[in-house]
């Protein structure tokens, strides 16, 4: 097993018998079957936010369009159930080209991406306000709903399923040639540049990836919760937490999309358990500020400890030979 999944594993193990500890019923299959529903969303966007944050860059965008992507559903379908599979399609249309035009606006012509995404996550969020006045309209069909809420045969949600397949999916990505390249980009863009990596495409590609993930979790939120116009608010730096957590260092070019995906789960185990211990939902924001600062200062002084060794051109030279 992979040394970096070591602590985020053990802080999972930790929560999850803490909460069967105050809930015993958590354990029963049923129970803990509906806590990977809730948390299969935010699993999915942190796998997305990984492949942005290990390629070196941010994506805040994510969480102002799951609501976009949410409110435009219900409009669209407004209780028809024809309408459900095209509407589906153009979600994920809608997030791929999100993703294309934060990638572009950060390679192409130089906007950081903090700022690019930020921006993006304002636009999103006034386009919404002004289409709805903070009052959407119409309704989602109970067959886009069925992912989010229903089973797909005894006591297994579509949730979970969606999530074990996307992440295989994500898992065998970062086992490719395109998996090597983000993760020498995010290691050092210009060696990789120089040993012949298209930097600006696998960027793009992340942020495409990034915004496929917001998609799909929109889909499953909006079964879950239904509609509403703060359905993904703070989802972005839920995700960021998650990352974060789950090992990826924010510079890039180290962790993996497992350790993510742990990270959402560790982050969803501990509100579940304050939720049960009668702590505040307010106190969420301060809590994820806290772990995104003890895991950034855990991940560096241990890369400080550890220093990857040939850090530059001739780190570069070596990538090259990898990618040939």
């Amino acid at each position: 097993m992979n040394r970096s999944l070591v602590p985020v594993l053990g802080v999972l193990a930790v929560l999850l018998i803490a909460i069967a500890f105050v809930n015993p019923n958590f354990v029963d299959p049923p129970v803990f079957l509906a806590f990977l529903k809730r948390a299969a969303p935010l699993a999915l966007l942190a796998a997305g936010q990984y492949f942005v944050i290990a390629s070196g860059e941010f994506d805040l965008s994510v969480g102002s369009l799951i609501t976009a992507e949410v409110v435009i559903a219900a409009r669209l379908i407004n209780g028809d159930a024809d309408a459900t599979w095209w509407v589906i399609v153009l979600l994920l249309v809608i997030g791929a080209l999100t993703g294309l035009v934060n990638g572009t606006i950060t390679t192409r012509f130089g906007v950081p991406s903090f700022i690019a995404t930020l921006g993006m996550l304002l636009i999103l969020e006034g386009a919404v306000f002004l289409w709805t006045d903070g009052a959407p309209r119409g309704a989602l069909s109970d067959e886009f709903r069925m992912f989010g809420r229903n089973n797909v045969v005894g006591q297994i949600p579509w949730s979970v399923v969606i999530l074990l397949l996307l992440g295989v999916g994500a898992v065998l990505l970062m086992r490719s040639d395109f998996g090597r390249t983000l993760m020498a980009t995010g290691d050092n863009a210009r060696a990789a540049a120089l040993a012949g990596v298209r930097v600006s495409w696998v960027r793009t590609t992340a942020f495409i990836l990034s915004g496929l993930s917001a998609a799909v979790a929109a889909v499953l939120l909006g079964g879950f919760g239904g509609v509403s116009a703060q359905v993904g608010r703070g989802m972005e730096f839920a995700a960021i937490t998650a990352v974060v957590l789950g090992g990826v260092a924010l510079g890039g070019g180290r962790g993996s999309v497992v350790g993510a995906m742990a990270g959402a789960l560790t982050v969803e185990s501990l509100f579940t358990l304050l939720n049960l211990l009668g702590v505040s939902g307010a106190l969420e924001y301060a809590v994820q500020g806290l772990i995104i600062i003890a895991a950034v200062a855990f991940t560096s002084r241990r890369t400080d400890e550890h220093p990857r060794p040939g850090r530059g051109i001739r780190r570069g030279r070596a990538h090259h030979s990898v990618l040939k």
